[in-house]
């Protein structure tokens, strides 16, 4: 008689839990599956898009895990586990580690920013938060430059993504601005001719756009010219500095004076 009772029993819990077991094993392996799917699907969207190998792999970690989370829930609310407890909790962990990290977070989702839309990528020469150099690295959290002087800098993604940024090296070519000051006495149009002739001379100067020489200023005790002169991005500097050597042997040549300031004393007789 009792081990009748223990079948009957069995039987009522195979009833009541069988096909509720039975849900969670289908929805468990489907939802497994789809879940690959999914990944599979980011992963091949993330290298057609080119972004970083790092962001790739935290992209898809991050998926998987969200993903995992949500199908346990639901496999546990099938079983009839309640479920909205442990929902409160995670919610709750998850709000506490966000303003715990608040910091953080901005610079991580200003990195996440920067590798999707890639506004700058390594080996770029850029200005921003006050800084100038060649992008070095660009991690999850930070960003690192190599400045013009060699040094290493630092910046935090969450500044980097919310800032102004300079990109000297998407459009391949910059303008270099010079500004050269000669005396009031000075031909202006031989002094023209002589700055262009500067800026043609240089081969590493390029003619489209063209160079262009034009009277800027009448100032305090000078004629001032702006020197614009093109080059590729990398010879930037190379360009600046020949072309202020270069229009300085020009016009002396020229006898084309280049006025500086003067100061005078004047002593009263007692």
């Amino acid at each position: 008689m009792e081990l009748q009772n223990w079948i009957d029993k069995g039987y009522e819990l195979l009833m009541d839990f069988g096909p509720k077991v039975l849900a969670a094993i289908v929805i468990w392996i489907i939802g497994s599956w789809s879940i690959k799917a999914i990944l599979s699907a980011v992963r091949k969207t993330a290298e057609k898009r080119n972004y970083d190998v790092s962001l790739k792999k935290f992209l898809s970690n991050l998926l998987n895990w969200t993903l995992k989370i949500i199908l346990i829930i639901v496999v546990l609310g099938t079983v009839g586990i309640e479920t909205t407890s442990f929902a409160a909790l995670l919610a709750a962990a998850g709000l506490a580690i966000g303003l715990a990290l608040q910091g953080s977070l901005a610079n991580f989702a200003g990195g996440v920013l920067i590798m999707i839309f890639k506004p700058i990528k390594i080996g770029d020469l850029v200005e921003t938060q006050g800084e100038v150099g060649v992008v070095k690295e660009i991690e999850i959290f930070t960003t690192k430059l190599t400045g013009l002087s060699n040094k290493e800098i630092i910046i935090p993604n969450g500044s980097l993504s919310n800032g102004t940024i300079i990109n000297y090296t998407t459009e391949g070519t910059r303008r270099v601005d010079l500004t050269f000051g000669v005396d009031y006495a000075s031909d202006i149009k031989q002094t023209k001719s002589i700055l262009l002739k500067v800026l043609n001379d240089n081969p590493k100067v390029i003619q489209v756009p063209a160079p262009t020489v034009n009277v800027s200023e009448l100032a305090d005790s000078s004629i001032n010219f702006a020197t614009r002169p093109w080059c590729k991005t990398e010879d930037y500097w190379a360009v600046y500095f020949d072309i202020t050597e270069n229009v300085k042997e020009a016009l002396d040549a020229a006898g084309i004076d280049i006025p500086y300031p003067h100061q005078v004393e004047i002593r009263k007789e007692a």
